[in-house]
């Protein structure tokens, strides 16, 4: 008599190989300095905020060198170029023609892009921390020089500035999903805020609205340590617009999309 081992379901053994999710965040977070664009920028990121913190040093009142107007500053720059980062996370995929390897080895995009987002944001609340200890280094060296040196601080600040750096790298990644190109989605994210806050300034009844769609706008609470209930709801819908609708937008069209 002869017996016949079960055979083993496909499905099994793409669970087996599929990698994990974590892995696949590493390998994302990776990526965002492999590139010569992206380590570049990151350095650049860096540079900025160390930049602003000298800056203040050097020509800022003693009273105003303080923990807070060292971080606070730091914030507005480094959220510039932030989402630029998050574009081509999305972007070099494509521009660099390494989709087809990508999705040949993980053929879940779902699971790539969700990889994409995580490391984007890590890499935000990383920019948060940098501006945490520059800020740090900023007042020990105000203390040693005659500066304030004050360490009076609000915590809900550093939530704040998580909030404001996660939202900006995650609507330039939902630009670069949407676009899928890195010179477009660039001016299309820099160009079209740009343009509406223009709008919703110089046109009248478009003033209303852009209290509620213009983020120049919402965020600028988010450097504050309080903001009011009607503040959160405008930063959400501004959010809905800005983020939401190109990232479902975005994922439709990279789910969809033919890889060469």
């Amino acid at each position: 008599m002869t017996t016949t081992a079960p055979a083993v379901g496909s499905d099994a053994t793409a669970r087996q190989r599929r990698p994990a999710m974590s892995r696949l965040i590493a390998v994302e977070l990776r990526k965002l300095v492999d590139t010569r664009a992206g380590r570049w920028l990151l350095i650049t990121i860096g540079l900025v905020a160390a930049g602003i913190v000298t800056v203040q040093l050097l020509y800022a009142p003693d009273a105003e060198q303080t923990f807070a107007n060292f971080f606070v500053p730091s914030l507005f720059p480094v959220g510039v170029l932030l989402p630029v980062l998050g574009i081509l996370s999305i972007t070099t995929e494509w521009s660099q023609r390494t989709a087809l390897t990508t999705f040949a080895l993980v053929p879940r995009r779902e699971r790539v892009i969700a990889a994409k987002l995580v490391a984007v944001v890590l890499a935000a609340l990383a920019s948060v921390l940098t501006s945490l200890a520059l800020a740090a280094v900023g007042t020990l060296i105000a203390e040693a020089t005659g500066g304030a040196g004050t360490w009076r601080f609000d915590g809900m600040l550093i939530v704040h500035a998580a909030v404001f750096q996660v939202s900006t790298a995650l609507i330039g990644a939902a630009f670069g999903l949407l676009l899928l190109h890195t010179p477009l989605a660039i001016v299309a994210y820099l160009v079209l805020p740009i343009v509406w806050s223009i709008l919703g300034g110089l046109v009248q009844p478009l003033y209303r609205a852009g209290e509620w769609l213009d983020t120049n706008r919402t965020m600028e609470p988010l450097f504050t340590p309080e903001l009011t209930g009607g503040q959160w709801q405008r930063l959400a819908v501004s959010l809905l617009l800005w983020l939401v609708v190109p990232l479902v937008a975005g994922l439709v069209r990279t789910m969809r999309q033919e890889v060469t």
